[in-house]
């Protein structure tokens, strides 16, 4: 049995795709509300931050992924996300079962460095500082070694369905609408992409291999550095528009925040953007070298044909 935590976002959904493609049809998918993937899903309704809930849930379960995620609340964040991963390993571990964290890469400096597993954490704001704490907790608990633990950890997404991203909801979200696309901060840096699909494929992969584990792995994108300018051009090309866009300055970005909500809270990641984003996931490839990463050209492309489906959207 093979337990998805958190399965009703994007990453959860995907993952379940390929686990029963690849590897087994005997899936449990957890969260508040959860919904079928495939047919021969089993559904299990729990609450992470609910204790007895979590480890009901994951009983019996051989390999578990955590996937869980929450909107973009900063408090919500803090007061919540570290509870539901202490939950989630606190379960695996009375299971006797494998551990599998979905991370991203909030807790990284956010310089133009080139990334890898040894970055040391230097988190900025406090979403990077959450983000930090609930790595370490993996880290010490592979450290521990009363289970086996992995981390597979992605930079930003782009992709099909609700993806929930600021490429796709400035860029592509707007392109798919025939508006003009905006760009955060600058067009000339450097930005690595992770196809959604693929994220999920590399993180079943990885479950799914004993030696993975004790490990942290960048998981795999295309291997082109483009700029938004660039990606821009591109994705225009592919949606047969103009290469039209309009950078929204940082100044910009902290006025509108003074009237919403949703701008403020992507305030702290707005540096992420002022630099170069160089994520490296060689030692991914060197151990799967016949993963086939989705192209950005392929990417897009697959979304402007996309049909329309309902799953996405954060859970616990």
């Amino acid at each position: 049995m093979q337990t998805i935590l958190g399965a009703t976002g994007q990453i959860a959904v995907e993952l379940a795709r390929e686990l029963r493609r690849a590897y087994t049809s005997d899936l449990r998918l957890v969260s508040r509300h959860p919904r079928k993937v495939n047919i021969t899903d089993t559904l299990v309704p729990a609450d992470l931050l609910d204790a007895a809930q979590t480890i009901e849930a994951v009983q019996g379960s051989d390999i578990v992924y955590f996937t869980a995620g929450l909107p973009p609340d900063t408090a919500m964040w803090e007061a919540q996300f570290p509870i539901m991963l202490k939950n989630a390993l606190d379960a695996t571990r009375a299971a006797g079962a494998r551990f599998v964290y979905f991370d991203n890469t909030y807790m990284y400096p956010q310089d133009g460095r080139v990334l890898t597993e040894d970055t040391p954490f230097d988190p900025v704001g406090r979403k990077g500082r959450v983000r930090a704490t609930m790595a370490s907790m993996v880290l010490d608990e592979m450290a521990r070694g009363e289970i086996p633990a992995v981390i597979g950890r992605a930079p930003e997404f782009y992709g099909p369905d609700k993806t929930q991203s600021i490429t796709n909801t400035l860029v592509i979200d707007n392109l798919k609408a025939g508006k003009v696309p905006r760009v955060p901060v600058r067009d000339d840096t450097r930005r690595t992409l992770i196809w959604t699909p693929d994220a999920s494929r590399a993180l079943a992969a990885l479950g799914n291999a004993p030696d993975a584990y004790g490990q942290t792995w960048h998981l795999p994108c295309d291997d082109e550095r483009l700029t938004y300018r660039q990606f821009v051009a591109l994705a225009a090309e592919v949606f047969g528009t103009a290469p039209r866009y309009k950078v929204l300055g940082k100044w910009t970005l902290r006025a509108a925040g003074l009237v919403s909500k949703q701008v403020r809270e992507l305030r702290e990641l707005l540096p992420r953007y002022e630099s170069d984003n160089l994520f490296d996931f060689t030692k991914f490839k060197r151990r799967f070298p016949d993963f086939e990463v989705t192209t950005y050209r392929r990417g897009l492309a697959l979304i402007h044909g996309e049909p329309t489906r309902r799953e996405g959207g954060p859970s616990r």
